[in-house]
């Protein structure tokens, strides 16, 4: 139904999951911008997008404003600049000189206790960047949660496999404090949070299921709403 959600599924749906590969929240991202297209819920976003005067920055900054990268970069394109479309995508692509819609992903499948502080403190720190240089982007935190009973992860050839205990806890026993501190510590400097529940042990046959399938597509179609309703508010 929503490309984002496909696109996240494809990420473990038959294939390992390399949770140091850092384009995951990128590729995640850009099917955030053509879900809201496909919505067809904001003439003026529409209107902007298909003239190609708003466009998807693949670098993730802004021409003269030094700022730390987020993973979905949205803005108005520099004048007398390119805006590329790329193969299977409807949202250009080019030089942005301000942040309309910006957008951070985290996935958190392995040792999620041992790092939700960074997690937490990378996506409170993200907001800020987005608004450097001026103007009021509509902001959007993305996390992923895995809760499967078990989880193999890997470094190189070497496969690590959680126990349960010492320090390697399961996935599931660590799901509800993640988000708990997700939901009061970094969800408030959002405009809009999502958080997206899964399971996925990532060994073969490397099997996703949503943990609600149902309710994370609502979930995520409101926020969608949400994000066109802001945007018509402030641009």
């Amino acid at each position: 139904m929503y490309r984002l959600l496909d696109q996240f599924e494809a990420l473990f749906a038959g294939k390992k999951y390399n949770h140091r590969a850092s384009t995951h929240g990128d590729r995640v991202a850009l099917e955030f911008y053509e879900d809201l297209l496909d919505l067809d819920r904001s003439t003026r976003l529409v209107q902007r997008m298909v003239a190609r005067t708003r466009v998807v920055n693949r670098q993730n900054t802004r021409r003269g404003v030094l700022a730390r990268r987020g993973d979905g970069t949205f803005g108005e394109i520099i004048p007398n600049t390119p805006a590329l479309i790329e193969p299977g995508f409807r949202v250009a692509r080019g030089e942005v000189a301000t942040v309309e819609l910006g957008i951070e992903v985290k996935i958190l499948a392995k040792a999620m206790l041992k790092q939700i502080d960074r997690v937490i403190g990378d996506l409170n720190k993200q907001v800020s960047q987005f608004q450097l240089g001026g103007g009021s982007p509509v902001t959007i935190g993305i996390v992923g949660r895995d809760h499967a009973a078990v989880y193999t992860s890997y470094e190189g050839d070497r496969e690590y496999r959680t126990t349960g205990r010492d320090g390697y806890a399961h996935p599931i026993q660590e799901a509800k404090e993640a988000k708990r501190r997700l939901v009061t510590m970094a969800a408030p400097q959002f405009d809009q949070f999502l958080p997206l529940e899964f399971r996925a042990e990532n060994v073969a046959p490397f099997r996703f299921e949503w943990l609600n399938k149902d309710s994370t597509e609502r979930d995520y179609g409101a926020v969608l709403t949400r994000v066109l309703r802001s945007y018509d508010q402030r641009f």
